[in-house]
């Protein structure tokens, strides 16, 4: 009895509201055999377009689910051991046919090949007052035992021997044997006993080195880090200063002469008496040039781009920006680019002589230009100098020359002087009074 049945209420209610609808019902897919749960988990069921099962291993585990599995206790031998010792262990069997072969461990039996010698190459060859030969045998004996390993051959060596001492005995009779057995030197020079032999004394200093060097105490390893910090940085000064010296020697033998001689022509054509022409600068200035390198070399890695810019800003600080940009309209008249499509080392070269040299064709042009605007001016003071134009340096020298005569003799002066001249022949006279008009008489 519960409250329905207390109110009277049916038990299933027929209310579609309360009714809930049924859940379809979904398709559950089956993870396939060999695929993890993650991997099936993202690919939603769906099936790859490669196939990611081996069939083959399909087969072989419905085959291994068929076989019947058994664990005997079976007995074996190892081939490592030379005594045959058998002994027993837990084997799988499958299908009641037992395991067959060596034992599987025997696999990782490694030993080293020992060259043995004989009495009458011991006589012959591996004589050495130091060692006997039963210290020689014993030797060979223990490093046959313990595969090379000396620090224990050391520890069970009869007589006290140390480890390098041991190691240089061994290599050196092998090395002896394997020589005297060989047809030829040449046959065994490429092995590694003959071709890097033992060395006893670089062993020896390694060990005493290493020894020295754990033994240090902390201020040691501290002092030791210093001390190699300002080596490293004295190095590197050096280095950079040696390799701005090479630049600078560089410039002085390759670009001191191209800057000297577009100097000279410039300079031939600046010389000009007139103290009005305006001068040219140097197209190129080393100091700045030498600075620009010596910065890039500081930078030890650096585009060949980066470094073409500040070569090219340093040639160009000497003009000014109009000459700047008719160096780089030139360039385009030319068909040039402003930047190398593949800087190179010769192309950034050429690209950098390029530009100098038309510096110094705009400059030339504009000495040009000067000097044939001053043309005229020059042929205009011949015929008729102004009043506030000073004398030239010919009519002064001929001035001082003349004789002084007083004012009131000047016309009969000069027509004598002239009169004297005629009959004792022509006298050179200034190109300037060749050319002055002659007067013309005037009556009163």
């Amino acid at each position: 009895m519960d409250a329905k049945d207390i109110l009277g209420l049916p038990k299933n209610p027929i209310s579609l509201s309360l009714e809930k609808k049924p859940k379809p019902n979904k398709e559950s897919h089956r993870k396939p055999d060999g695929i993890s749960r993650e991997v099936y988990a993202l690919t939603g069921g769906l099936s790859p377009l490669m196939p990611s099962i081996d069939v083959n291993q399909i087969k072989r585990k419905t085959q291994s689910h068929n076989d019947k599995v058994a664990w005997q206790w079976l007995p074996f031998t190892n081939s490592a051991r030379k005594d045959n010792l058998q002994l027993y262990h837990w084997v799988r069997v499958v299908n009641s046919v037992p395991p067959t072969g060596d034992y599987s461990f025997a696999k990782y039996n490694k030993s080293v090949d020992l060259s043995q010698y004989t009495d009458d190459e011991y006589e012959k060859y591996l004589q050495d007052p130091m060692w006997t030969k039963e210290e020689t045998d014993q030797l060979f004996e223990l490093c046959e035992r313990f595969d090379l390993r000396f620090i224990i051959i050391a520890d069970r060596f009869p007589t006290p021997r140390s480890v390098e001492e041991l190691k240089d005995r061994y290599y050196k009779v092998s090395r002896a044997v394997l020589v005297a057995r060989a047809p030829t030197y040449a046959d065994v020079a490429a092995h590694p006993l003959v071709k890097e032999p033992y060395n006893i004394t670089q062993e020896t200093e390694r060990k005493r080195a290493l020894s020295m060097i754990l033994s240090q105490t902390k201020q040691q390893e501290r002092r030791d880090a210093e001390v190699i910090a300002e080596a490293k940085r004295i190095s590197e000064a050096r280095k950079a200063e040696k390799q701005a010296q090479e630049l600078e020697v560089v410039i002085m033998s390759t670009g001191r002469e191209g800057v000297d001689r577009d100097f000279e022509a410039n300079h031939d054509v600046i010389e000009v008496p007139n103290s009005q022409i305006p001068s040219i600068s140097v197209p190129t200035s080393e100091t700045e040039i030498a600075a620009t390198l010596a910065s890039l070399c500081t930078l030890r890695v650096y585009l060949r781009t980066y470094g073409l810019d500040q070569m090219v800003q340093a040639a160009s600080s000497s003009a000014g920006l109009r000459t700047i940009k008719r160096v780089e309209q030139t360039l385009q008249d030319l068909g040039v680019n402003l930047k190398p499509k593949v800087p190179t080392k010769a192309v950034c070269a050429e690209h950098l002589e390029l530009r100098k040299e038309i510096l110094t064709l705009l400059n030339l042009q504009k000495q040009l230009q000067h000097k044939e605007a001053e043309g005229p001016s020059y042929q205009e003071g011949s015929y008729s100098e102004s009043p506030d134009t000073p004398p030239k340096r010919s009519q002064r020298a001929m001035d001082n020359d003349r004789p002084f005569t007083p004012d009131s003799f000047n016309i009969g002066g000069e027509r004598m002087g002239k009169r004297d001249q005629k009959r004792k022949g022509p006298t050179p006279s200034s190109p300037a009074q060749s050319k002055r008009p002659r007067k013309l008489k005037t009556d009163g």
